[in-house]
């Protein structure tokens, strides 16, 4: 390996309650790998991995200071093929428990996009960009 290679990549979010957070992407219909635990659960994502930590204990792997924040300068993203889809993806997020922060509306980079936040506050964008089309497994076309 010389760098970077394309692998397996995991993306970590710490959480304050595992439990609570666990339930709720169960709820929008992830499964959780069976190497989670009381501490850790990871859901596959095709490709990726998302992994959910106790909030304190990530700070504290990592060696950096616990500080609660209201933002963290982080999203995820969910694109989706149509603007339909996004209001439909948007609904669901909201029923198995997401916080509506932004209704989707048409954005100025010619897009549809809104977001919802986790139990933690972790902010979802959920997006369709005309200029970033999928196919059917939700890969990228363009080049």
């Amino acid at each position: 390996m010389s760098g970077l290679e394309p692998r397996i990549s995991i993306v970590t979010l710490g959480v304050a309650d595992m439990k609570r957070a666990r339930a709720f992407y169960e709820r929008l219909g992830w499964s959780a790998a069976e190497s989670s635990n009381d501490n850790v659960t990871f859901f596959n994502m095709g490709g990726m991995i998302l992994g959910l930590y106790g909030r304190q204990a990530l700070a504290e792997d990592a060696q950096v200071e616990f500080l609660e924040s209201s933002f963290t300068g982080v999203s995820l993203a969910h694109n989706c093929d149509s603007e339909e889809k996004v209001d439909a993806v948007m609904a669901f997020a909201e029923a198995a428990g997401a916080t509506i922060v932004k209704q989707p509306e048409k954005v100025f980079w010619g897009g549809y996009s809104g977001y919802f936040s986790d139990p933690d506050g972790h902010l979802w964008e959920i997006a369709h960009n005309p200029f970033f089309p999928l196919d059917d497994d939700g890969r990228i076309t363009a080049p």
